[in-house]
Parts: C-alpha cells; structure tokens; sequence
C-alpha cells in the first residue's frame, strides 16, 4: 500500500472519530447494551444472588438482577433475549446511563423485554422529561420476549437513559427482564414532490439488529413531532412490528410495517392537501412471509373515505397494488391503516401476526401517468405533426 493510501486512511479514521465525539453516539449498541460484559467480580454462576450486582456501563437503584440463559427461579426457566446475560429490574428498580447525544435531534431507543411472571408487568423507559409506560402483558410471540422501540427528543447534549420497573409485586422476585439496548439518531426523510407522505416507504425507522428475527414493535406513541417510525403515529393501545427484508417478504426497499391485533393496532399520519381537491392513495398489501394464517386484509382511510382490501396470495409475488380515492375537506387529511381480521402464524397459533404495508403514496388524482397514457399522448401528437 502507497504513503498517500496509508495516510488517506488514517486522515479518514481520524475524521470517524472527531465526526462520533462531535455528533454524540453512534448508532446501535449503548454501552454495555447486551450486559455481556462481565462484573468486577464475574457473572453470578447459580441461582439469584442475596445482594444487587454491578452492572458495568450502568448505574443502578433497587434491585438490579444480571441474570444468566437457563437460570431458574422457582419451577420457572428466566428467558434472556440475546447471549447469555440480562437484567432483572425487581420492584421500583431501576438501571440508567448517560449518553452524548446532539440537542434538538430525535433519537430512537431500541430494546427487548420480557415479563418474569403472570402478573401484569411494565416497564417505564424514559429520558427526561420525556417518559412512556410500556405493557408487557401482552406477548406478541412464543419466545417470552418482545423488541420495541421507543423515541424521544434530546434537550441537552448529555441525557439520561433509565429503565424502571414501577410496579410492586407481591412477590419480589417478579419484575422485568430487559436486554440488548440499542440507540438510533433519526432523520425526517425529504418529503417527495409527487408524494404527500412523508417516509411513505418506511425507510427511516429504529435500530434493527440484523441476527434478530422478531421485527421491532411500536407502541401506543400519539406524538407526531417524536416518533421512531418519521411521520407516522401508532394511535392504537396495541403495537404494530416494524419488520425488515432479511427476515420477512417486504414489497419495496429495506422495510415496511406488519399491522397486528386487528382494530387494535393502527398506523396514521395527517398529510397535506388542498381543499376540495381530489387525490388517489396507492399502497402495497403483502404477506410477511412469516406463516401468517390467512385471510389477510387491511383497512385503509383517506379523509371521509375507506376501503377494504383483501390480499390475494399469488404465486408470483407476496404483494399486491391498492389504491383509494378521495377529496380531500381541508389542508391537513388524515390517512391510516388497520389489519381486518386478528391474525396468528400457523406453526404456534399463538403469535401475532398479520398483513404488510408499505410504498404509501398521496397524488393529487390524474396527476400520475401511466406509460400507456403517455404513450397515446405522445402518438397523438406524432399524428398532429404528420
């Protein structure tokens, strides 16, 4: 290798590094975010310990368990996400740490979590002064355990990240367990010129780690300014999974959204347009290609206007086009997105599952063209010539 290659990419290096400390964090893994990183004094090796364990990266208060895969608590085997370690946040417990972040970006956490017993269990995940509450007593899988991801907006350039059980359980050693913790600084995607939606593709989302196979799930979030997912809000009290194209069938791109639990779980977003004016939206209706059981359909609204669409599997593509025509009453219009039926997979009858949309597109009606159109446009005006 030249001299000028040698120091071209050291000057490189050295940019990464000067870019990270100026930025803040970069993305994925926070420190320590998977607890593989063993203690002072080791992993615990048996059963739960008498006193609470440091947990390198983080601090703690209360009872802060670092758990091991196969460990027991009682008949009862504790489910570790990823690796071989995690935490257990016992009653009003709680494991926080401070990041760098850039003030006024939004940034988007992403983590796993899982329920320890029968009773209802939550876990509040907060950077404050912004906080949400999320329910872990539904389970949207057979593995015990749930990726979601949860957004907020950096009001100074040192913020804490904290995770805190708030309930009280009878039995003191129920609470959450809560694994491989990562961030993503989020960007708000150019809003096309033909297109009122904005991340309309769903290209810009949360961090998604590539071995994990589960999609992440987006919560209840009303908050169009500070969401994972640009653009659109979850204004459902059940979650729809974000899902990527490594793992599940998605019409275009990189990513798309799965809609569960029926009337549940519903994605919307408030898009421009001019009163009185008339509009098409077109979108693209798919399987997951995750043994989701079928009939798969999805209910789509544009303004005063709804439309069922059914999926009709094809042996050529797991998608399909559908379009709805509306006019719109005023300058903002609402457009959203629910699953028709309450879906399961096949193989387990138990997880939750159901239709994939993505490619979302508002044009103002006539104004998209087709290639048969333009070609009778252009012929005719061959003839003219002629």
């Amino acid at each position: 290798m030249s001299r000028s290659c040698i120091c071209f990419s050291l000057f490189l290096i050295l940019f990464t590094l000067l870019a990270t400390a100026i930025l803040g964090e970069e993305d994925g893994l926070v420190a320590n975010g998977d607890f593989e990183t063993p203690p002072s004094d080791g992993f615990p090796s048996d059963a739960l310990i008498d006193s609470p364990k440091e947990v390198p990266g983080w601090k703690s208060n209360g009872t802060v368990e670092l758990i091991e895969a196969g460990q027991k608590q009682g008949a009862m085997i504790l489910i570790v996400p990823q690796g071989r370690h995690a935490v257990r946040l016992g009653n009003e417990a709680e494991i926080s740490q401070e990041l760098t972040v850039e003030k006024g970006s939004i940034y988007s956490v992403t983590f796993s979590a899982g329920r320890t017993c029968a009773q209802l269990e939550s876990l509040n995940v907060s950077v404050p002064p912004a906080s949400q509450t999320i329910d872990l007593q539904t389970l949207y899988n057979v593995q015990g355990w749930d990726p979601y991801a949860w957004a907020f907006e950096a009001e100074e350039d040192k913020v804490q990240l904290v995770f805190r059980n708030t309930g009280m359980e009878d039995d003191p050693s129920c609470g959450p367990i809560i694994d491989d913790i990562a961030i993503k600084k989020l960007f708000t995607p150019d809003k096309p010129k033909d297109n009122a939606v904005l991340n309309g593709d769903f290209e810009e989302g949360p961090w998604m780690f590539r071995n994990l196979s589960l999609g992440v799930l987006l919560p209840t979030n009303l908050d169009e300014e500070t969401t994972s997912l640009p653009g659109w809000i979850v204004e459902s009290n059940r979650a729809v999974r974000y899902i990527d194209s490594y793992h599940y069938s998605v019409p275009q791109g990189k990513r798309a959204v799965e809609l569960l639990s029926g009337k549940e779980g519903i994605i919307s977003q408030m898009v421009e347009t001019k009163p009185d004016e008339q509009y098409t939206m077109t979108f693209a209706v798919g399987h997951a290609d995750d043994k989701c059981k079928q009939p798969l359909a999805v209910m789509a609204f544009a303004g005063d206007q709804a439309q069922n669409v059914h999926y009709t599997p094809n042996s050529n593509s797991t998608f399909q086009s559908a379009n709805l025509n509306f006019t719109a009453r005023a300058e903002r219009t609402r457009i959203a997105f629910l699953s028709v039926y309450y879906n399961t997979r096949t193989d387990d009858m138990s997880s939750l599952c159901g239709p994939v949309i993505d490619d979302v597109r508002v044009l103002v009606s006539g104004s998209n063209v087709n290639g048969l159109g333009l070609g009778l446009v252009l012929w005719v005006f061959v003839l003219f010539l002629v």
